[in-house]
């Protein structure tokens, strides 16, 4: 009995160790890959914000094309904290600005980019991601169609800095500084015209002189 009961012991001793040490290597295993398609999503937005995320694209061309052709940056922003950017293009001539963005939104933080042309002014793109926003509604930030309506818009006015508006409604005239709003989502959009215009303001030593900055990859 006492030989049984030993085995027993031995038996569940030895099964608990190999358990935790199988979910220990697949907890790192996953949290590794956790991390990495997060690094991915990013750089997936980032293309996406300046128009080259084609569909279909490997995750092997994504990194191929987010090396090649952006350069991440920082400056130190009107907060007095350094912000960072990317370069899209050569830095010394540079084909437009990504620069990142986020703030609360009504369930979540909202993330994002927003890219700008070389003048600085002109918007070339917008993306959010990684939020949770209700389907349907504040959910719909996320949409190709959305985003199109920033395209081409001016974040500045006569020199001084009035970022982009989404409208509560359909606009009732066009606006170079302000797009048309989503049904049912003006608490989220909302949310979005806060932090957009306190990140670009943040962004303003960049957007007013780009020879202030840092560069790394």
């Amino acid at each position: 009995m006492k030989t049984s009961n030993s085995y027993t012991y031995f038996f569940v001793t030895t099964m608990a160790i190999i358990s935790a040490l199988l979910l220990s290597i697949l907890k790192v295993n996953l949290q590794g890959r956790q991390e990495f398609n997060k690094v991915l999503d990013t750089r997936k937005n980032v293309l996406k914000t300046v128009g080259v995320l084609k569909p279909g694209m490997s995750d092997s061309e994504v990194e191929e094309l987010y090396t090649s052709k952006f350069t991440k940056q920082a400056v130190l922003g009107s907060d007095g904290t350094e912000r960072e950017y990317y370069i899209y293009g050569l830095p010394e001539r540079p084909e437009g600005y990504v620069l990142p963005v986020s703030g609360k939104g009504v369930w979540s933080t909202i993330n994002g980019f927003i890219a700008l042309e070389p003048d600085r002014s002109t918007i070339k793109g917008i993306s959010f991601y990684d939020h949770a926003e209700t389907p349907g509604l504040g959910g719909e930030i996320e949409k190709d169609f959305f985003a199109r309506r920033f395209v081409g818009k001016k974040i500045f006015k006569d020199g001084e800095l009035v970022s982009v508006t989404i409208a509560k409604s359909k606009l009732q005239e066009p606006s170079e500084y302000a797009v048309d709003g989503l049904s049912g989502a003006s608490l989220t959009t909302g949310a979005i015209n806060r932090f957009l215009r306190d990140d670009l303001t943040d962004y303003l030593p960049m957007l007013s002189d780009g020879d202030k900055k840092t560069s790394w990859r």
